[in-house]
């Protein structure tokens, strides 16, 4: 038998008499009015870390990160080689904090160590800031001139020095005070201000001109909640001694809390090429930025807009990706339907397009990696690469890598890794980074270094730089580079390439390394033999060195002085000989306290003190020998010199004479 149907029972009310839906309104109403807007400032006040401002230490390095890139990307678009200077001081002491773990802070009498204010001060000597601006740039988030800008740059957000404002007011309570001056027949311009961050705009508490000595540049000046560390790996010293390397042309000098003066010299009085603006490149757009474009475009046919919105794009392959997607070059870019974009963007991803300009990067180059390098860090061999530019998402990117070995590096621990991105330091989230991810991907035992735990060991730096318009950082702290693919891959085959060149040196210091030793056993043996031999035959000990030279296979560079009595001249003959089997190149260099005549041939001369370098250029193939000769006067009976000093070949080929440096 059928069921009637049932009608279905209201929902019971929680107040008899009222209907369901009665409550419903007002309270949507009420959710309604408690919605409204953040601004930027106030969600970075609530999530400082994110931007780096979380330990103490880390605090500290990441304002003065910010304000040291500022000042150099302000110093080299001006064309104004940087000269900054760092000063870090402490203002007074607050509450003392445990360094101790969570684990341990229950445990009675830990001891605790004060921490401190500190005062930043960031000086340059760049083209300073207009007055109008200066309360925007350095108060206001999300302000700068460099985010659309298609060109390398260190930053491009225009949330770093900002950001470092508002953490002052945030950790103290105090105001960031700024003078700019941008000429010397300009008034400079002071300004105290904070950020009004429930509006993310400026507020200026104090504004007026002011007498300042530097013809142009900017002096900012925070107060920070912060610790000063030395001797660490993510120490503000670390990071300006890596700024220092890759950028050679930079002066920078710190003074620490201590009073205690660094200053890291440039090693090139030469600017880096700028980089250049470029348009997007097809290849990466995306569907949503291109019906931003169509609609915001003010061409009125597509292959103008192509032609004129991308890169690479002509008049020929504007034509065929209209044809290749299906529409009409004439069409009106603002009324195409979001089906013609997909086909429009498919065209534009297939169609053979060349990469994008490189001119729009500006890398380090090899030999200002190895000068930045050299100089501030003692070092037996290091090898550089430069890769081709390659592209990721339409963005062109380039990547540089340098491997050093021996010198001061620690024998003993894992490689250091020294990565950058557009010419900055990342010296925090190491294992979260493409540049370590690559790095791990190499089997390095086949390049002679063991790798315990799959990471490189041993007295040796891997430094590794990308240089991108757009280098795709994991987070605003902009730490760690992101894992993509194409990046991985390059940062790889540039650190192998550099590595080949080390498994070669590394092969060729075992082998004269061989070779010393057996030397040593020889010079060992034959001074004895020769003794005795010379007692038996009545005679002087002769000189052995050109025997080794001969058994070894060695470069022989012998001295030999011979006295003419009655003129108070000595004779002085340099015998070089090349016993090895290629030819060599050296510098041979005499440094000695008198002025020389007669020489043949005639060498270079440079006073060295009290001293002259007289200096040779020698080139020998197998078997060959040349003679050095000049006479020099002098009251001394016995006239005593220095050891002769060889530069360009390695020390274990040379016989008679010390070696400077090394060939790598």
């Amino acid at each position: 038998m059928p069921r009637a149907p049932t009608t279905p029972k209201p929902p019971k009310s929680s107040a008899p008499g009222v209907p369901p839906d009665a409550h419903a309104a007002p309270i949507a109403e009420k959710l309604a009015s408690q919605q409204k807007s953040i601004s930027i400032a106030e969600f970075f006040e609530k999530n400082k870390q994110m931007l780096g401002f979380d330990s103490l230490q880390r605090c500290l390095l990441t304002t003065v990160k910010e304000a040291v890139d500022n000042a150099l990307d302000a110093c080299e678009e001006a064309g104004i080689l940087p000269d900054l200077l760092i000063e870090i001081k402490a203002s007074r002491p607050t509450r003392p904090t445990r360094t101790t773990s969570p684990a341990q802070s229950t445990q009675p009498n830990q001891p605790a160590q004060p921490t401190a204010n500190l005062i930043v001060t960031i000086e340059d000597n760049g083209p300073g800031i207009v007055r109008e601006q200066i309360p925007r740039v350095f108060a206001k988030l999300l302000y700068g001139s460099r985010f659309h800008a298609l060109k390398q740059s260190r930053g491009q957000q225009g949330i770093g020095i900002s950001a470092s404002v508002l953490y002052a007011q945030l950790s103290t309570g105090k105001p960031t005070e700024i003078i700019s001056k941008i000429g010397s027949g300009e008034p400079a311009h002071y300004c105290k201000l904070m950020i009004d961050t429930s509006r993310n705009e400026p507020e200026i508490l104090e504004e007026q001109t002011t007498d300042w000595d530097p013809p142009h540049g900017t002096r900012v000046e925070l107060e920070i909640k912060a610790s000063y560390v030395k001797g660490r790996r993510q120490s503000v010293l670390e990071y300006l001694r890596n700024t220092a390397i890759v950028n050679p042309h930079a002066r920078i000098t710190l003074v620490d809390p201590d009073g205690e003066r660094t200053v890291f010299e440039r090693a090139t009085d030469i600017l880096p090429e700028p980089p250049k603006e470029i348009k997007p490149h097809p290849a990466g757009i995306e569907l949503g930025t291109l019906v931003k474009m169509l609609r915001h475009t003010d061409r009125k046919r597509l292959s103008a807009f192509l032609k004129d919105s991308f890169v690479r794009i002509g008049a020929v392959t504007s034509e065929e990706i209209c044809s290749r997607a299906g529409l009409l070059p004439a069409a009106d870019p603002g009324k195409l339907t979001h089906e013609e974009a997909e086909r429009l963007q498919d065209a534009l991803r297939s169609a053979k397009i060349a990469a994008p300009p490189t001119d729009c990067l500006s890398p380090i180059s090899e030999d200002l990696i190895r000068k930045g390098v050299l100089k501030e860090y003692s070092i037996d061999f290091i090898a550089t690469t430069k890769r081709t530019p390659a592209v990721f998402n339409g963005n062109p990117f380039l990547v540089e890598a340098a491997i050093a070995y021996g010198g001061d590096l620690p024998a003993d621990g894992k490689a250091d890794i020294l990565r950058f991105a557009n010419r900055v330091p990342l010296l925090y989230q190491q294992g979260a980074c493409a540049v370590t991810h690559a790095i791990e991907r190499i089997n390095w035992k086949y390049y002679g270094l063991t790798q315990p735990g799959g990471f490189p060991s041993g007295p040796c730096a891997i430094l590794v730089h990308v240089a991108s318009t757009n280098v795709p950082f994991t987070s605003e702290s902009k730490n760690a580079i992101a894992d993509v693919p194409k990046i991985l891959d390059e940062v790889e085959n540039a650190v192998r390439n550099a590595a080949s060149r080390l498994r070669k040196y590394l092969g060729k210091q075992e082998s004269l390394s061989k070779r010393k030793e057996k030397e040593n056993l020889i010079k060992k043996v034959l001074p004895r033999l020769a003794t005795k031999v010379s007692e038996i035959l009545g005679m002087g000990v002769p000189n052995i060195d050109p025997v080794v030279a001969r058994i070894m296979g060695n470069l022989l560079v012998n001295r030999s002085v011979r006295r003419n009595e009655s003129e108070n001249v000595f004779n002085i003959e340099i015998r070089i000989e090349n016993h090895t089997g290629a030819a060599h190149s050296m510098k041979v260099h005499d440094l000695i306290p008198f002025e020389i005549v007669g020489a043949e041939p005639e060498p270079r001369m440079a006073p060295v003190g009290d001293k002259f370098d007289y200096l040779w250029e020698v080139s020998l193939r197998s078997g060959e020998g040349v003679h050095l000769r000049y006479a020099v006067e002098s009251d001394d009976e016995g006239l005593t010199l220095p050891a002769l000093l060889v530069e360009g070949v390695s020390a274990e080929l040379v016989t008679g004479a010390r070696v400077l440096g090394g060939a790598d």
